[in-house]
Parts: structure tokens; C-alpha cells; sequence
């Protein structure tokens, strides 16, 4: 294993952490602490939405470590490295694309709590995998150009 991808995959496996942390204790925990509140519908929406989310952001960080053990193997320039690149881009939509349907609770809930700042951390969380999605698609478009080049220069030789 290099040393280069040994840092990457324990970045993936600390960015992964705290967000299993999360769903295993921090949302049930909000959960049963909404339960009396007025507010519990929304917050039960909100959690979900964190929920569903969490599906496709553990299957991208999966994905991240496969192209990370491609990158091992040197086969980073393979169809195998391309399709991670492609299901990352789809995750990260996934997850833009649910936490947009998801916009009316948080935007009730800054209603209801007299709170716009909650809507603003709603927005975040819908651009932060965007900026992801379109940054896997332009490695995976850039990924498969330098495919096709290499394997003309292949055949070329």
C-alpha cells in the first residue's frame, strides 16, 4: 500500500466516522429529545431527510476507497477508476437532490423557530455535494480523455 493513498484512506475513514457517529447516536438522540416538543413533525422530517442522506454518502465514501485501491493496484486509468468517478457524481446528486425536497422542513422550521439561519445551513447542505458532483464529474470526463489518449498512443506503438 503507498503512502500517498494510506493518507488518503484514513481521511475517508475520519471523514466517515463522525458521520456514523452521528446517525447511531446523535439523531436518536435529537429524536428523543423532540419527542414533547411542538416542533417534533419537523425535526422528525429533518431526521429522515439526514437519514436517507446518509445511504448514499456512505456508498460514495465506499466508492472513494475502491478508486483509492485502483490508484493502489496502477490501474488508475481504467474504465473500473471512471465508473467510481461516476457513481461519486451520483451519489452526491443523490444527496443534493434529497436534501432539496427536504428544503420545505427546514424552511418551516426557521418559520416556526424564528430562526433564518436554519435555512442557510439547509442551503448548505444542498451545495456542499454539488460542488462534489460537478468536481467527480470533471475528474471523471478529464479520467476518461486521458483513457482514450493512452490507449491511442497504444495502438499508435
Amino acid at each position: 500500500m503507498k503512502r500517498e493513498t494510506l493518507f488518503l484512506k484514513i481521511a475517508v475513514f475520519l471523514i466517515g466516522t463522525p458521520v456514523l457517529a452521528l446517525c447511531v447516536f446523535g439523531l436518536p438522540w435529537l429524536a428523543k429529545d423532540a419527542a414533547g416538543s411542538e416542533l417534533a413533525y419537523l425535526i422528525y422530517g429533518i431526521l429522515v431527510v439526514m437519514y436517507v442522506s446518509a445511504i448514499p454518502f456512505f456508498v460514495a465514501l465506499y466508492q472513494a476507497i475502491r478508486l483509492l485501491s485502483y490508484i493502489d493496484k496502477n490501474n488508475a486509468f481504467s474504465e473500473l477508476s471512471v465508473k467510481s468517478l461516476k457513481n461519486i457524481k451520483y451519489c452526491a446528486t443523490t444527496i443534493s437532490i434529497v436534501y432539496v425536497a427536504g428544503m420545505p422542513l427546514f424552511y418551516l422550521m426557521g418559520e416556526k423557530d424564528d430562526a433564518p439561519g436554519v435555512i442557510l445551513i439547509g442551503m448548505m447542505f444542498v451545495f456542499a455535494p454539488l460542488v462534489i458532483a460537478v468536481f467527480a464529474a470533471v475528474l471523471q470526463k478529464l479520467l476518461k480523455n486521458a483513457i482514450d489518449i493512452k490507449s491511442e498512443n497504444d495502438l499508435t506503438v
